[in-house]
């Protein structure tokens, strides 16, 4: 019997997964409250057109002040909307961070260990509440802490996310009972928890296939995803961004890819678990290098966790029947979520009518040409059918 995984070591919960096991902050102690407050009139500042005036106005305080790890998050996500606001909210986009934002915004990143940039971490998994008392944390009983323009489908967006890192949880814990039952060299509980993980994968796709209930495509690509790109090979921001006042960048413009859902733990934790990952792939290495943008803790989740055993090499030495029907069920699962993102990828982006350079159809907000890489990626997670002997 090998050791065994505690998820909180990782900052991974056991009952929400990769969401934090209390709901985040809706407000930071009163020292920031005028960081609050501007955060709560940002969206009509930036339906008017003045948002940059209003950001004049943030004091650059420092988060370093603040110990809690929640506090520091909700600082993140302030600090985060400002940046972006301020970058894109004018007719083009600026070239220059001002200090004001920049040098808080850096410190307040270097403490979470993620780059000064709008990330999934933030955006999603420290970006929400729940309606009513209920625990669950499912559509229906969630609403968004911060937006930028706001609206239907912009918050249904980012929610639809949250409830599917949500679904995930019993999906990791699963997938821990999996490589436990690969070390006792028990093939009847590994099948039992690989049935876990591609039944816990069918929610997941489930609630991403709710995502054209409330987020209109139209409405996504034009009023939504502007915001979400970073400077990392956007065509709007060819050298990147001057984070200016920042010492460690020495005035040196910087390039951060924006956010996406790639940025996510789900799924790069289950490739190393189920035995996906591939190196030939152009998308694996992409989602490798995004993983400076997931938080310390879940990053060293999926390199130290995930591979711990082969249990990809255990079915195919031993190939117990019902195990082994179990994995080709989770790899048809993995294939289904991802090819509804691709079917998404299309219909909400690729398929929309590009106005500005800033906005493109073609490349990804974390900068890479999507749709080549999401389709050559699903050619190889469906490779790894095992099948029968």
């Amino acid at each position: 019997m090998g050791a065994r995984v505690s998820p909180q070591e990782y900052g991974v919960s056991e009952r929400n997964g990769f969401l934090p096991d209390a709901a985040p902050l809706t407000r930071l102690p009163g020292r920031f409250a005028e960081w609050d407050e501007i955060g709560a009139e940002l969206p009509k500042h930036l339906a008017a057109g003045r948002a940059r005036e209003l950001l004049a106005g943030v004091a650059p305080l420092d988060p370093g002040t603040l110990t809690a790890p929640a506090e520091r998050e909700r600082a993140m996500l302030l600090l985060s909307y400002f940046g972006h606001a301020y970058v894109f909210g004018g007719e083009v986009p600026a070239t220059v961070c001002p200090a004001n934002i920049a040098v808080p915004w850096h410190r307040a990143a270097g403490l979470l260990g993620r780059p000064p940039i709008l990330s999934y971490a933030t955006q999603q998994l420290h970006n929400w509440g729940r309606l009513t008392d209920d625990p669950r944390i499912e559509l229906g009983n969630l609403y968004r802490l911060q937006d930028f323009l706001g609206g239907m489908d912009d918050d249904w967006f980012v929610l639809v996310h949250v409830a599917i890192e949500a679904a995930a949880a019993p999906v990791l814990r699963a997938s821990l009972a999996a490589q436990d039952a690969v070390l006792d060299d028990d093939g009847d509980a590994l099948a039992h928890a690989l049935g876990e993980v591609a039944a816990g994968l069918g929610v997941m796709s489930g609630t991403l296939a709710r995502m054209p209930e409330r987020c209109d495509p139209y409405v996504y690509y034009h009023r939504v995803r502007s915001f979400l790109f970073g400077w990392d090979n956007n065509p709007a921001l060819p050298d990147g961004l001057v984070y200016e006042g920042v010492d460690a960048y020495g005035g040196r413009p910087q390039r951060f890819g924006g956010e996406t859902g790639a940025q996510s733990a789900i799924i790069p934790f289950l490739d190393e678990v189920l035995g996906l990952a591939g190196d030939d792939d152009p998308l694996a290495a992409y989602m490798h290098a995004l993983r400076a943008y997931i938080p310390p803790g879940h990053r060293a989740f999926i390199e130290k966790v995930g591979p711990r055993v082969d249990l990809r090499g255990f079915l195919l030495r031993h190939r117990p029947a019902g195990a082994v029907d179990a994995y080709d069920a989770c790899v048809a699962a993995m294939a289904d979520f991802r090819e509804l993102h691709l079917r998404y990828a299309a219909m909400y982006v690729h398929k929309q009518a590009q106005r500005s350079a800033a906005n493109s159809n073609s490349v990804g907000t974390g900068g890479t040409p999507f749709m080549r890489y999401l389709k050559g990626h699903l050619d190889t997670v469906r490779a790894h059918r095992i099948g029968a002997p």
